[in-house]
């Protein structure tokens, strides 16, 4: 009787640890390949729910049903214009066939070793296949300044754009990673910088733009203050002739009216003549000569006739 209940008893625990090793349970998250002696047996699993296989000669292995991410190295690329640049990449993936990705990578710790040859290499072709200009931007510039003849030159136009870039890596690589069970969701360039050598080059050209825009600042105002300036000459000039021509208008004037005047006094009597005479003899002697003047005059001359008068 003893030995038919430790019968039982070992058959039970048996029977639970056939049980507990033959059933697995499939979560959200997971994905499912069972595996004889190392070969799939059956389609993959998908689907949530508790599942049973052979016990001890079957295995259930696990992939993970979520986006998974792909961090690329940081490596130093070519571009179509011989520049060299730092592209460090990233990618989300997820593995869309269980078992087709068992078949050909076996892990994730395979497939990421397979990401880096795929991604590493397209991003490779892509940037050595483009300028400088393509992998940095993404769109062409419209300048908000007014500076276009000066800077236009350096805004080149591009025609595929880092964006574009992208997108052709993506389609790329996912055509070679069809057959292998996963498929990449997005990639981006997570940063892009020069090398040295073209920091340098990039840094030179941005200071001798700025100096071109300063000359170009310095040549206007050169020319604007040329053109105010003679703008002024010329008003001034202007100004002084009309003020000169004013003047001798108003002393031609003033010298008829002074000549009318001694006409009519020198037409009215002789006395008149005399005055008009000696004033104008008067006015010859205060042009002619000054204090230091030494004349000879003869007994006949109008002047000394007025100087003979005035004794």
């Amino acid at each position: 009787m003893k030995n038919k209940y430790l019968f039982i008893a070992l058959a039970v625990v048996l029977f639970l640890i056939g049980l507990s090793s033959s059933a697995f349970i499939v979560k959200e998250k997971d994905q499912v390949v069972v595996t004889q002696f190392g070969k799939p047996v059956r389609k993959a699993i998908t689907k949530p729910g508790m599942y049973f296989k052979m016990p001890l000669i079957q295995v259930a292995n696990y992939f993970e049903k979520r986006y998974m991410e792909w961090n690329g190295d940081p490596n130093q690329v070519p571009t179509k214009d011989k520049k060299f640049i730092f592209v460090d990449t990233y990618a989300r993936w997820q593995i869309t066939d269980p078992l087709q990705f068992f078949k050909r990578l076996t892990n994730e710790r395979g497939a990421h070793s397979r990401l880096d040859d795929i991604l590493g290499g397209a991003t490779r072709n892509f940037i050595a296949n483009n300028n400088i200009e393509e992998a940095v931007r993404t769109s062409n510039r419209i300048p908000e300044s007014s500076d276009t003849q000066i800077i236009g030159d350096s805004l080149a136009k591009i025609s595929v754009g880092r964006d574009s870039i992208q997108r052709m890596i993506l389609k790329a690589v996912n055509e070679q990673t069809a057959e292998l069970g996963i498929r990449v969701l997005d990639f981006r360039f997570k940063r892009i910088n020069y090398v040295q050598e073209v920091q340098n080059q990039v840094y030179e050209r941005m200071k001798s733009e700025r100096f071109r825009i300063a000359d170009k600042f310095r040549s206007e105002g050169q020319g604007e203050a040329s053109r105010i300036n003679g703008e002024k000459e010329r008003e001034l000039k202007n100004i002084q002739s009309i003020a000169f021509r004013d003047a001798e208008m108003i002393k031609g004037k003033a010298d008829a009216t002074a000549a009318a005047i001694y006409a009519k006094a020198y037409n009215k009597s002789s006395q008149s003549k005399n005055l008009y005479g000696f004033l104008k003899s008067m006015e010859t002697f205060e042009k002619t000569f000054d204090g230091k003047t030494s004349i000879f005059l003869s007994t006949d001359s109008e002047l000394y006739k007025y100087l003979k008068e005035m004794n």
